[in-house]
């Protein structure tokens, strides 16, 4: 009874760690396809946002020379692979390689039973042999600067020596300008400068006297009050202005008057013009009388030859 109960009790233990394992529910395949299937082995878990969903079942080698990795998926977690799902195999400095499945869109098609699809590989150890010669480079490159007659001793003596100027009377001048004679240049250009600024503070001050007395003769000075006590050239000019215009009205009425003047002494000039017409036909009438006369005389000398006196009296 003991060894038929601790068969019984193998037989029940067997059929629990396959039942725990999935050996009796339902898959479906998936193969990944790879160059190199190192580190990767029987049992091992393909995992989806870190939750294991499939195993690894079997490893060949397919007739291209690739390696296929067979994974059985579990019904139930199937779901979670689409079509545009992307498998990756990562190999880690440190622990196992990994088999990570990612899916963005799961609004994709479910991904098909046996399907085939491509992994990609993130191997950290393939990049150790470049990291190592770039670390190599980087030391050989501190040894050269860190010589005594490498470039980071120079540099220290160089401050060293920048130091001590900043140290010595001219201070940081020195250091810019490079020689005592040019700092002391400087600082006279400088005392200079500050003569000049004095100078223009001074002269600055006087031109602001100056506008202030402008202002005063222009615009007058205004007293305590508030009121101008000094009326200034504005105030002068304005007073000019208007007796200006009270000439200018007094020779306006002037000049009316002289309009009337002119007037009546056209309508006198009119009244001379017709006078002188009349004069001109009178003249005209005693120059025809004055010419019959003078025919009449004429004649009477004609006809009275022996007469002497040819003068007429007239009345």
């Amino acid at each position: 009874m003991l060894l038929i109960s601790m068969v019984l009790l193998l037989v029940v233990s067997a059929v629990y760690v396959m039942y725990a394992r999935g050996m009796f529910e339902r898959t479906q395949r998936l193969v990944l396809i790879s160059d190199d299937s190192e580190g990767v082995v029987v049992g091992m878990n393909m995992t989806f946002a870190g939750f294991p969903i499939g195993r690894v079942s079997r490893i060949e080698l397919g007739d291209d020379g690739n390696a296929r990795i067979l994974i059985d998926v579990p019904t139930k977690d199937a779901r979670w692979l689409r079509t545009s799902s992307v498998f990756t195999m990562e190999r880690a400095l440190v622990g196992g390689t990994r088999i990570r499945a990612f899916s963005g869109i799961l609004d994709d098609p479910q991904l098909e039973d046996g399907a085939e699809r491509q992994v990609l590989k993130g191997d950290a150890m393939a990049e150790l042999p470049r990291l190592m010669a770039q670390v190599r480079d980087l030391l050989s490159n501190l040894n050269g600067l860190t010589a005594p007659e490498g470039a980071l001793a120079a540099s220290l003596a160089n401050v060293q020596d920048v130091t001590g100027q900043l140290k010595g009377p001219q201070g940081a001048l020195g250091v810019l300008m490079g020689n005592e004679a040019d700092a002391r240049k400087l600082v006279s250009t400088i005392d200079g400068a500050n003569a000049l600024l004095a100078r223009s503070e001074a002269l600055v001050g006087r031109l602001d006297g100056l506008v202030a007395n402008a202002d005063r003769q222009v615009f007058g000075a205004p007293d305590q009050t508030g009121a101008t006590a000094d009326p200034g050239l504005v105030a002068e000019v304005r007073t000019l202005v208007r007796q200006l215009d009270g000439l200018l009205a007094d020779t306006r009425s002037s000049l009316q008057k002289v309009d009337a003047v002119l007037v009546e002494a056209q309508g006198i000039a009119s009244n001379t013009r017709e006078a002188t017409t009349d004069l001109g036909a009178l003249r005209a009438e005693v120059e025809s009388s004055l010419r019959q006369i003078e025919s009449l005389v004429n004649d009477i000398n004609r006809r009275w030859p022996f007469a002497r006196e040819t003068e007429i009296r007239l009345p």
